[in-house]
């Protein structure tokens, strides 16, 4: 029982810590990343579909993005839902693909897109934490109900402080190094 319970904490952290890797892929860089493109819903006839399921998404340069609709009739949705996105990015298209010159990042911006990250890795930590909360609860549950002693117990709680540790940390490096990447000129 007390096995499963960890498990399941150790799950559920690693689900939050990758929850908040792809937070950080959106934020965007001073450098193009496919990532931030991904989380474009595009107004597909009447229905908001995912920019990926509607297009390819290529990095020929530092700045630039290519956008490659497999239907060329969803074209000017496609330039519409980026426009209208927070990327700051103008389209133009060429009646084949759509160009995205991203632009420099400003002090200002970067520092709004730090923020931003702290942010999400705040999100990952609180995500962290309720999963230690429910593990927590499972063990008391157990305890309570005499399936393991004690003590058994009251190990697998360091052993899940240790754990929620180790994944608090992972979370702080990951926005390290995006604060790092933020910040690069």
């Amino acid at each position: 029982m007390i096995e499963d319970a960890m498990l399941l904490a150790e799950e559920g952290m690693e689900k939050a810590l990758a929850a908040t890797k792809r937070e950080f892929g959106n934020i965007r860089t001073g450098r193009a990343n496919p990532e931030t493109f991904n989380s474009l819903l595009v107004d597909y006839y009447g229905a908001p579909t995912p920019l990926q399921q509607l297009a390819s998404v290529q990095i020929p340069e530092a700045r630039m993005v290519l956008v490659s609709p497999y239907d060329r009739s969803a074209m000017q949705a496609i330039i519409t839902a980026i426009r209208e996105s927070d990327l700051g990015v103008n389209p133009t298209d060429d009646g084949n693909v759509i160009r995205c010159t991203l632009p420099a990042l400003t002090e200002e911006r970067r520092k709004e897109y730090v923020k931003l990250a702290k942010s999400k890795a705040e999100d990952g930590r609180v995500s962290i934490r309720n999963v230690r909360r429910k593990a927590k609860e499972e063990l008391d549950r157990i305890k309570k109900d005499g399936e393991a002693g004690e003590d058994e117990v009251e190990r697998a709680e360091k052993e899940l402080e240790t754990l929620t540790k180790n994944f608090v940390a992972k979370v702080d490096a990951e926005l390290d190094a995006k604060e790092k990447d933020l910040m690069t000129v």
